[in-house]
């Protein structure tokens, strides 16, 4: 099937079909077609031996490959069936429980670190559990239990630490080593720059991944320790692998383009979240849960289409996601807000349309977290349309939404923020024309992303200092930045261009065209683009 063909059955794949799943009822029929679902799935080799009845031994270890692919509501539902038909099974109690704690996603709860205790004091109960069924019950009861007065970061290292325990303790089991390895990704301390957490799970899960290629988590695992610009490359191998490991899995379809766009590999991240949509809708139609998981593979999506001059099919994501009614939340965010905010900012980032970035409308319904998405284009496009007034009002909003968020119950996030803060307040400088304040606050942001590793899908502050140093006319000090952001997110299309431009007029042509011939390559059968960059770069490319 080819890429175009893929895309035709995502689209086929409308809403209207996730409604009906969700409408139509749950009798016999439904349950049958879920179990012929069961023996058809692929979710990786897991095992993972119990003390419980044999006979829940299968949907047990399906629980807990589930879990390993982050399919949270699905490793959920099949947990408390198996406390159902087995009530005295420990391990089935701490899985209801683990399912509750979306180590990479967000902070939980009240509400669930209240059952999640429950779950694991029944558990701790059941007079049938061996020595190592107590080491997993403990590191879980660190985490859920005596929640007054601890943290999240605080019961996070709680449990990392018990989950070492039960690693040092069973050093066969490959399931401790393989969750102890995550436990220390989800303690890494916020905005970590060390890296040092990463740097102890890698070895162990290479390890384990050279002896269980087809275990879901060790691969899955290893692709979330490697997403950094500075490890990205190690985790090459697991993000090819993985896929195939758990093909029923729509985040494992998906996971492999956190490295794919980190090393600028965007057909292959392309293919991975159009699989992962198609996924998404079907398993949804076959009633199962996790239908906002489309939401994250979309952003991933647009994204790649985006560094590949993809503009038309990028849009077709933007208008697909503002005709969507159904409401989800994902890692503590109501993902259709985040969705239509963030893939109408970036389509007008990406393609440099400032007056549309200074234009994008405010929400006054979303969350602030959401809200700061739009301000913060809306920032950059005022300071770059000269707009002095517009950009200075948008800081003062975003200054206004953080405030709202420091005091609501995702004020975890307020660390994620101090970077957009002072790339808003650099543009503000520059459009005032206070250039070296600007060039000062722009170079301390895009040292400080770069220390904590770029996100996936963000425009590089690196990027927008070489900008901002083009715009005062220093072509040798912009190049300099565009090459480093270029090291840090290769392939972005706008970096690549930027950099030819800048050798262009310091005339190094060699250099210059090598980027413009990257650029095209990049966006070589891509869908049609009219973006003035690729008809420049095939006029100078074809003069050589």
């Amino acid at each position: 099937m080819t890429n175009d063909d893929t895309e035709a059955v995502v689209k086929k794949l409308t809403v209207v079909a996730i409604f009906l799943a969700v409408l139509l009822p749950s009798g016999p029929a439904v349950a049958q077609e879920t179990e012929h679902h069961h023996h058809e799935e692929q979710l990786g080799t897991v095992r993972f031996p119990t003390s419980c009845p044999a006979a829940v031994q299968k949907d047990f270890e399906r629980g807990v490959a589930l879990l390993h692919s982050f399919w949270y509501e699905e490793a959920e539902k099949q947990f408390v069936a198996v406390t159902k038909a087995s009530p005295g099974c420990a391990m089935a109690h701490w899985g209801v429980a683990m399912s509750l704690y979306h180590q990479l996603w967000e902070q939980v709860g009240k509400a669930d670190l209240d059952r999640g205790w429950a779950e694991v004091q029944q558990g701790q109960a059941s007079p049938k559990t061996t020595s190592r069924e107590k080491g997993y019950l403990a590191a879980a009861a660190a985490f859920f239990g005596n929640t007054e007065g601890r943290d999240h970061v605080t019961r996070a290292k709680a449990y990392s630490d018990g989950m070492e325990k039960v690693y040092r303790d069973n050093p066969d089991d490959t399931e401790a080593a393989a969750f102890y390895a995550l436990s220390l990704l989800a303690s890494e301390p916020p905005n970590d720059t060390t890296f040092d957490d990463r740097k102890k799970a890698i070895p162990i899960l290479n390890e384990l991944f050279a002896k269980n290629p087809d275990q879901p988590g060790v691969a899955h695992y290893l692709i979330h320790s490697c997403d950094k610009p500075q490890l990205a490359a190690m985790g090459l191998e697991a993000a090819r692998r993985y896929a195939k490991i758990a093909p029923s899995s729509p985040h494992a379809l998906h996971m492999p383009s956190h490295i794919f766009i980190r090393l600028g590999l965007w057909q292959e991240s392309i293919d991975s979240n159009l699989a992962s949509i198609a996924s998404t809708r079907k398993s949804t139609e076959m009633h199962m849960a996790g239908e906002g998981h489309q939401f994250h593979a979309m952003d991933f999506l647009q994204y790649s289409y985006m560094q590949t001059g993809g503009d038309v099919k990028a849009k077709a994501l933007v208008d697909e996601v503002n005709a969507m009614t159904m409401q989800h939340e994902m890692a503590g965010r109501d993902m259709l807000a985040y969705g239509r905010t963030q893939f109408a900012a970036r389509y007008a980032m990406e393609r440099r349309q400032w007056a549309e970035a200074a234009g994008l409308p405010l929400v006054s319904t979303h969350d602030p977290e959401v809200t700061a998405i739009t301000l913060y284009a809306r920032a950059i496009g005022s300071a770059r349309t000269g707009d002095a007034a517009g950009a200075r009002a948008a800081l003062q909003q975003f200054e206004e939404q953080l405030a709202i968020l420091a005091k609501g119950p995702n004020a975890y996030m307020m660390v994620y923020m101090d970077v957009p803060r002072e790339t808003i307040k650099a543009w503000v400088a520059f459009v005032e024309g206070r250039s070296d304040e600007a060039v000062r606050l722009m170079r301390a942001a895009a040292d400080l992303q770069d220390s904590r590793g770029l996100a996936e899908v963000d425009v590089p502050e690196r990027e927008q200092l070489a900008d901002m140093l083009f715009e005062l006319k220093r072509p040798a000090d912009a190049l300099a930045e565009y090459e480093a952001t270029l090291k840090e997110a290769p392939g972005r299309f706008n970096a690549l261009y930027g950099a030819a431009q800048s050798a262009e007029l310091l005339g190094n042509g060699d250099k210059a065209h090598g980027y413009y011939a990257q650029l095209l390559q990049n966006c070589k059968g891509g869908s049609p683009s009219d973006r003035p960059e690729l008809n420049r770069a095939k006029t100078l490319v074809a003069q050589r």
